[in-house]
């Protein structure tokens, strides 16, 4: 079936699924169009790669056992050219499929079966967050804090390590800029998913972990060294030192 998006309204966020159960692709877009998105449907991961170029979606539900291309491939080609919000789907609970997943920049996971309620009530958390602040807190521009070669602008979500832009997911931004907002200060998994997530997001706290680990990867740091994200083991995580 060639996904046909709903053009009724220009101002409608849009939304596109990708899973080969069609029901389940039908029920969970049924939920995003009463939500009052425009949303696109696609069954087959190579089909879906074109649909997503073509309809620049806010967030995308994907799949992770897709056929022609993976949610893992998928989601890998997504990130060259969008920063959507991506929740990933997948059948099976094992921890390496949902790490897979978000070493690739899905921004949250989804075991099957699971509620569509609490499907669209992740998304909602999710885009409360958005890339870029309000105009009018833009205007108070906000001094970039540097941590050693890090530098880490707030207002034009930006880091750069040594000169060079990392290409952080902006779950993995608002996870750094989260810590870096209180120096010296201990924040536990809870306090992170409060201050990135929300305090009415629901789900397993070790997505922070998941989230620090490619954090650290991407500023080629380790659970050794730990120049920019220290591990206060029993508590949580704090920024470093750069050092």
């Amino acid at each position: 079936m060639t996904p046909t998006p709903d053009t009724t309204t220009t101002t409608a966020r849009r939304a596109v699924v990708v899973d080969d159960e069609q029901a389940l692709a039908r029920l969970v877009a049924g939920y995003l169009e009463r939500d009052g998105f425009e949303v696109s449907v696609t069954h087959d991961g190579s089909q879906a790669v074109g649909v997503l170029r073509e309809v620049d979606p806010d967030v995308v539900v994907l799949d992770l056992g897709l056929p022609g291309l993976d949610g893992v491939e998928v989601c890998r080609q997504l990130r060259t050219f969008s920063d959507c919000y991506v929740i990933m789907l997948t059948a099976r609970a094992e921890e390496v499929d949902t790490l897979i997943g978000l070493s690739v920049g899905a921004d949250d996971y989804m075991t099957k079966p699971f509620s569509p309620r609490e499907l669209m009530a992740r998304i909602a958390v999710l885009l409360r967050r958005p890339r870029r602040p309000a105009p009018a807190v833009a205007a108070a521009a906000r001094p970039a804090v540097e941590i050693g070669a890090l530098r880490l602008d707030t207002d034009a979500r930006e880091v750069h390590l040594e000169g060079r832009l990392v290409p952080l997911t902006r779950t993995e931004f608002d996870v750094l800029a989260a810590l870096a907002s209180g120096p010296g200060r201990v924040f536990s998994r809870q306090a992170l998913i409060e201050e990135v997530w929300g305090a009415n997001w629901v789900g397993d706290e070790h997505l922070v972990d998941v989230h620090v680990l490619h954090v650290r990867q991407k500023l080629g740091d380790s659970a050794e060294q730990q120049r920019f994200v220290r591990t206060v083991r029993g508590v949580g995580y704090r920024i470093g030192t750069g050092e």
